[in-house]
């Protein structure tokens, strides 16, 4: 059934490419509405072509259009500015509160959480390999008018570097189309940590002329493959951290095993289009505060099918009975976890200029989770698979009146084994165009992830089959924002019926429990830029505060990035330079392990990490499109001293110099 349904997938793809319309001579590019600018550009795009005989405008890149998932509209920025610094990494975004393992494309540990929630199902599992995992709201769509492409090379550690290649046209005003691979090989500086992984996108988009249907769609195919090693043994983590010499070349220091690796696959297709039934203005019968207004309706049919099919797999050529206990197998141990899921939704959208934007939908999701085999442990049988059907309600609501803008969203499971339900709402407040306030609110009430319901594995302590509770969670926020002075965001946080990884205190391996008492989470973040003429200072400060008897939700206190540098054109605007420093430092606390064969970071509260400040040099050009990056990272670890982890175990990286480029081309 599933392979049928790639199928039709596949065909409604091509028909989309299909539909096209050539471009028609003499006949101007139909405009784009709703775009709201988030980023400040400052280069235009010189593209000049004549038709007709008739010189056409100039393309600019405010017209090159980046659309997301949600349908918010930005445009293409190639300008250089620090959040561009930030964000030139292996994720391709600021990845402030998350620290890397010492290897590029191994994971990330994470030094905060947002609890805020709109989903009522499951996720996967193995949630350590999905920082690099493309969601769907991870995926952009485009309409530009001439043809982009983009190319992002960054060196790695050791043999390999890191390669991002983009390309998207218009064929016509109404059919776009991009496609996309990132691809990553790096060797590592320790034994047994090589990572390879790929992840290719294609997407197309089509609107017809009179705007009334509009189809957009993506596939996407990823495989994030690592080694792993377990980490430093214990004796080695002394020769670690006393700098000595012979040491400083990390090949030699041993590591807990070098015979595993672990991979993260998956694929997805996905559909999105609408039809707009009603689109007209009528005078309409309002309020006397409202008579004589112009009331412009429209209502559209929506529909999103999509379907994925993912697993993780993790395979070690023989058992480390000392590292993770028993194993029914001694050699060729193989754990793989499949999830094959297939969503559909149905949406009504009514919008009134008056009254606002209203949404109703009824969602499917259907899903199959689990292994290929039994397991029989102490007399009982653990299930092989969780599979069912889920129906869903929900809806959607916003308004814009004068400076404030007003959304909510709910959603719940109507039928089916899991039961969830949330509820958000958020307002925000513009005052003028320097300050800027919103509030939110969000309930959440979901199943935990599958692969602490269910999980199978070679070694024996790792088979389980639970009933947990639904974790709920709720959440109020608020932010201020006034120019780059000032943006400030609190967010305080309950939480009941957490579900955490942590050692079993019996057979002493990972496992997972559920905290039955209410964990009170808040954080304070402030984020500011002051500038002196050519010189500036970024920060970025959170405070975090976590009350919880159990200690299984353990955080920094506090977390700081500050950078400060210099920006300045030279050579009469050919180019412009940037340059500076940039401070990370988080205080001591009891940082979460790491467990290769679940992928997962757990608990522990033996031993307090952090403290350990990592200041890295950056030297950065723009010449017309190009950005070229230079950085020295972690350049004061000789002299901080070597006491620096990612993770119990995990040192994070030591000093190196990498050097990238983003190459933007416009045909």
């Amino acid at each position: 059934m599933h392979k049928l349904v790639t199928i039709l997938l596949l065909l409604l793809f091509t028909m989309s490419i299909k539909a096209q319309v050539l471009p028609q001579k003499g006949k101007k590019q139909d405009n784009i509405e709703s775009i709201q600018v988030q980023d400040t550009v400052r280069t235009k795009q010189k593209v000049q072509a004549k038709e007709n005989g008739l010189e056409k405008p100039k393309a600019k890149i405010q017209d090159y259009l980046i659309i997301s998932h949600e349908r918010d509209t930005t445009y293409l920025d190639t300008s250089l500015t620090i959040q561009k610094e930030y964000k030139f990494n292996y994720l391709r975004k600021d990845n402030f509160g998350l620290i890397p393992f010492s290897n590029l494309g191994q994971t990330y540990n994470s030094l905060t959480h947002n609890f805020a929630n709109s989903n009522a199902m499951p996720l996967f599992g193995a949630r350590a390999r999905h920082f690099n995992y493309m969601e769907i709201e991870d995926i952009n769509y485009y309409h530009v008018p001439t043809p982009l492409t983009e190319l992002f090379f960054k060196t790695a550690f050791e043999q390999g570097q890191l390669a991002d290649s983009f390309f998207t046209v218009n064929t016509s005003p109404q059919f776009n189309f991009s496609i996309a691979y990132k691809g990553l090989r790096s060797l590592g500086k320790y034994q047994n940590i090589l990572t390879s992984t790929g992840n290719f996108r294609f997407t197309s988009s089509y609107t017809s002329k009179n705007k009334r249907y509009f189809v957009r769609g993506h596939m996407v195919t990823q495989d994030l493959l690592n080694q792993e090693n377990g980490g430093l043994q214990d004796d080695n983590v002394v020769n670690f951290e006393s700098g000595d010499q012979e040491f400083i070349d990390r090949s030699i220091l041993e590591v807990n095993f070098e015979d595993a690796e672990s991979i993260l696959k998956g694929k997805r297709f996905h559909l999105d289009h609408g039809y707009t039934l009603l689109n007209k203005s009528v005078k309409a019968e309002l309020p006397e505060t409202l008579n004589d207004s112009t009331s412009k309706s429209t209502i559209s049919i929506n529909h999103i099918m999509s379907f994925e099919d993912k697993f993780y797999e993790y395979n070690q050529a023989n058992a480390e009975t000392d590292y993770f206990g028993e194993a029914f197998e001694t050699r060729r141990l193989k754990d793989k976890g499949t999830l094959e899921n297939f969503y559909n939704k149905v949406e009504v959208d009514y919008f009134n200029n008056v009254l606002g934007r209203v949404k109703f939908n009824i969602n499917t999701n259907n899903y199959n989770y689990g292994y290929n085999k039994l397991v029989v442990l102490n007399g009982s049988t653990i299930t092989n698979r969780l599979k069912g059907n889920i129906v869903a309600v929900g809806g959607n609501y916003s308004k814009r009146y004068k400076g404030f803008q007003v959304n909510g969203a709910l959603g719940v499971n109507v039928s089916g084994d899991f039961d969830g339900n949330y509820l958000k709402a958020n307002a925000i407040f513009n005052l003028n165009n320097d300050i800027s306030a919103s509030a939110s609110i969000n309930h959440s009430s979901k199943v935990p992830n599958y692969n602490t319901l269910l999980y199978q594995s070679d070694y024996i302590n790792y088979n389980w089959q639970n009933n947990f509770n639904n974790i709920e969670t709720q959440q109020i926020g608020f932010n201020l924002k006034y120019k780059n002075l000032a943006n400030i965001t609190l967010d305080y946080s309950t939480i009941d019926n957490y579900v955490y990884f942590q050692k079993d205190a019996i057979t002493l391996q990972v496992a997972p429990f559920q905290n039955t008492s209410t964990i009170n989470y808040l954080r304070v973040k402030l984020a500011n830029e002051i500038k002196f003429g050519k010189f500036a200072l970024n920060n970025t400060i959170l405070y975090q505060n976590v009350k919880d008897d159990n200690n299984t939700l353990n955080v920094p206190e506090f977390n700081t990035r500050n950078t400060i540098y210099f920006s300045s054109p030279l050579f009469k605007n050919a180019l412009n330079l940037q340059t500076g420093v940039t401070l990370n430092y988080f205080t001591k606390y009891y940082m979460d392990a790491y467990n290769p064969v679940l992928a997962e970071f757990y608990v522990q509260n033996d031993t307090q990490y952090g403290n350990f400040p990592r200041l890295d040099f950056f030297l950065n050009a723009k010449i017309r499109q190009t950005r070229i990056y230079f950085k020295a990272e972690h350049f004061n670890a000789a002299f901080t001293g070597y006491n620096y982890y990612s993770a119990p175990n995990y040192p994070y990286r030591d000093f190196s110099i990498r050097f990238g480029v983003v190459w933007n081309f416009f045909l």
